[in-house]
């Protein structure tokens, strides 16, 4: 029949099972003939808990909003500033997270590279080291020291605008990077020192530290070396955030960068992307509470990323008490990612434009993640800027459209009162009440609701119910 319904020869409706859907049959036969789990780019296929499922609630009577076209709404901030280090300014408070010269191409990095410096914020090298041309292009580039060492140079180092310690990232967290053969070209082998068309991959942990008392003297030589005069960024994959956040303060660090279970990746275990890590949503409420209970709110800067979409996901962030946000996935569509062109090299992958997660293969049919000559060919660094300078002011207009609604005259002014939960999950998470209701569902706050109310009514000369918790 043609009403979509799955139906057997007779016409009965077919029930696949849930447990073992034709997705998990086919994920299953998959590894039988290959022997191993599958890789694959991009990040997870499930919905988690996510910024979508809260709500803005702007001005009305109660509140006076601001006119988008006469009145301003500033967006720029600086991090870093901590420990007396000449800090990051953004002109937006956005960044472009870490994503290797090897995982993408030059020109993928050039363009990102142009984009953050037209729109006046920072972007990130990855693993692999510093590419000439990202440099130039850079105004404002975070060196990241990765626990692989490959690429990594002193000297590029003493250039950069920050360094950024990467202890984990949210697609892939608790293990090491991946770079297939396929992207091994020969440049990229002489740049991390590895034989060429060979599977990369990298260590899990820093040779140089094990845990956070190590990773103080690591951050003391990185001041040293750089004569105290860029910030140090720690970047951890969101696990277990309160402690991280913590230790990752009391070990020196001026920012931190948090990356939830959305983040993105060139190349991953699928398991990983979906079974690892807790969402940005949540990583972002529990890394506020931390920093607060240490009172170094606004004094160790805070940016998340993972899933980070557009100007919208972004506002609810800061609202949540985030000082700025990282995107890397975004900015790739942004280049041209999953773009419909070229379609007959998209086949040829098993896939089509707008579902294509084969960064792994080095065969990316628009030129982004591949080392391939002829397909970088395909992604004209100015172009490709070009696009993602549009996606970025995009980001920002949304942001201070958000911002004016609700009445403020500065981006960084949003606040969770801005805010209400469209799922009883997010309030149970953020402690934001649900729409149409003043009560958030979080568990500390439904117990002490019981414990008022139990203890109203016995003012009252009633009994409280039994069984009711004490």
């Amino acid at each position: 029949m043609s009403d979509g319904i799955p139906r057997g020869r007779d016409g009965h409706v077919l029930n696949p099972l849930w447990v073992w859907s034709p997705e998990t049959i086919e994920d299953i036969q998959s590894k039988a003939e290959l022997g191993r789990y599958t890789n694959r780019g991009l990040g997870m296929t499930k919905r988690p808990p996510h910024f979508e499922d809260l709500t803005f609630v702007p001005c009305t009577l109660s509140r006076v909003p601001l006119e988008g076209y006469r009145e301003a709404c500033a967006t720029s901030i600086e991090i870093g500033g901590r420990h007396g280090a000449k800090p990051v300014r953004l002109s937006t408070p956005v960044t472009i997270a870490g994503m290797s010269y090897g995982a993408l191409s030059r020109n993928a990095k050039q363009a990102l590279g142009m984009a953050a410096t037209r729109v006046g914020i920072s972007t990130t090298t990855g693993d692999g080291g510093m590419l000439d041309l990202e440099r130039e292009a850079s105004d404002q580039l975070v060196y990241q020291v990765l626990p692989s060492r490959y690429g990594f140079n002193p000297h590029h180092l003493r250039m950069a605008n920050a360094a950024e310690i990467v202890v984990g990232q949210g697609a892939k967290p608790g293990t090491g990077g991946v770079l297939l053969g396929a992207k091994v070209s020969p440049i990229i082998a002489e740049a991390r020192t590895l034989p060429p068309g060979v599977d990369q991959r990298s260590p899990v942990r820093h040779p140089d530290f094990v845990g956070p008392d190590d990773m103080q003297i690591k951050i003391e030589e990185l001041r040293e070396a750089t004569d105290g005069q860029i910030p140090i960024y720690v970047k951890i994959g969101a696990c277990r955030v309160p402690d991280d956040v913590k230790l990752a303060c009391k070990a020196g660090a001026d920012v931190i960068v948090i990356d939830g279970m959305e983040g993105g990746t060139g190349a991953s275990p699928d398991s990983l992307m979906n079974h690892t890590g807790i969402p940005t949503m949540a990583a972002t409420v529990e890394a506020v509470a931390a920093l607060r209970e240490m009172k170094l709110e606004g004094v160790v800067n805070l940016i998340v990323s993972g899933g980070i979409r557009n100007g919208v996901d972004a506002a609810k962030a800061l609202a949540l008490g985030a000082d700025a946000v990282s995107i890397g996935t975004a900015a790739m569509i942004a280049l041209n990612c999953n773009r419909p062109i070229y379609v007959e090299d998209y086949e040829k992958l098993g896939t089509v434009p707008g579902a294509c997660h084969h960064c792994h293969t080095g065969l990316c049919p628009v030129g982004i993640t591949t080392q391939d000559e002829d397909l970088i060919a395909r992604l004209p660094s100015d172009e490709a800027a070009d696009r993602v300078e549009g996606f970025l002011n995009s980001m920002t207009q949304e942001l201070q459209m958000f911002a004016r609604a609700c009445g403020k005259n500065a981006v960084h002014d949003l606040e969770p009162e801005d805010l209400r939960s469209m799922t009883i999950e997010a309030s149970a998470i953020t402690g934001i009440p649900l729409v149409g209701t003043t009560f958030a569902f979080r568990p500390e706050s439904f117990a002490q609701a019981v414990a008022e109310a139990m203890a109203a009514a016995t003012a009252n000369g009633h009994k409280a119910p039994q069984g009711a918790p004490q």
